[in-house]
């Protein structure tokens, strides 16, 4: 059974982003109990109208799970990323002197980190909606063509039934996302890592704006110690070095879970 969660309240990015991965990971585990009872029917030798009935479950399924991701992506980007994009203008007028205020600046730069974050949320949706969706496919077809044809209560029968089910699992694995570079990431981790992600690049974005609008050019980056600049094994390594605004914009993480922050240096020289 599904799970209710309470409404995302903005606040700490590890606590949202667990609020984040563990709601996700209810509706998809929902999906896969479905997918899991669907390959038992069948490797029982049920009847193929059994199976077909399981079948509008599943679809519910995938339909619920549409629904949970475009609602938290939704909520995490209209009150978890402005909160946390506040917080970074904040920190860094400590720094360069003035007060924070919502100019055309910061909405424009909120505006555009929101509607990249929202967008990317949805396109791994779609990507395992999709996944879910040519398995479905996959059961009505087996479930017209190949179980008719299975004479049920035969020993030869059930061990049809078994060999066919084990292969639909086989060919059609749904626990987890898969990026463009086809690494496998499990729903959970990808929802936690993915909000993470977001996360720090909105503080950073608030740090680095608010220091583009006082005319500061220069911050300080603050990260692992062993975190390269453009990726976790770049040589080029970015803790305590001085970063132009551009440069640290262009970069404003370099891996999943990164824990990169800028603090604004208005006393380093403007660039020439």
């Amino acid at each position: 059974m599904p799970h209710d969660f309470p409404p995302l309240v903005p606040g700490d990015a590890d606590e949202v982003a667990r609020h984040v991965a563990a709601v996700l990971q209810d509706a998809w585990q929902r999906l896969a109990d479905q997918q899991a009872a669907i390959l038992a029917l069948l490797g029982q030798g049920a009847r193929a109208q059994q199976v077909i009935d399981r079948l509008a479950l599943f679809q519910d399924a995938i339909t619920d799970f549409a629904a949970r991701v475009d609602t938290e992506a939704r909520a995490f980007v209209t009150r978890q990323l402005p909160h946390l994009y506040e917080q970074g203008a904040q920190d860094a007028s400590a720094r360069v002197g003035g007060r924070f205020t919502w100019s055309l600046l910061h909405t424009d730069g909120l505006q555009a980190l929101a509607a990249g974050s929202y967008a990317d949320f949805l396109r791994h949706s779609e990507e395992q909606q999709r996944m879910a969706a040519t398995f479905y496919r996959a059961v009505r077809q087996v479930a017209r063509r190949e179980v008719p044809l299975l004479a049920a209560g035969h020993t030869t029968a059930l061990q049809a039934a078994r060999s066919l089910a084990a292969r639909l699992a086989a060919d059609h694995q749904l626990n987890y996302v898969v990026y463009r570079n086809g690494a496998r990431m499990p729903v959970q981790a990808w929802a936690e890592a993915a909000t993470l992600a977001k996360s720090a690049v909105a503080y950073n974005a608030g740090t680095l704006n608010r220091s583009r609008e006082a005319g500061v050019q220069w911050v300080q980056v603050f990260d692992g110690s062993g975190c390269g600049w453009t990726s976790h094994q770049d040589t080029d390594k970015a803790t305590g070095t001085l970063r132009t605004v551009e440069e640290a914009a262009a970069w404003p993480i370099s891996h999943p879970r990164c824990t990169r922050a800028f603090g604004p240096r208005p006393d380093h020289a403007p660039l020439a």
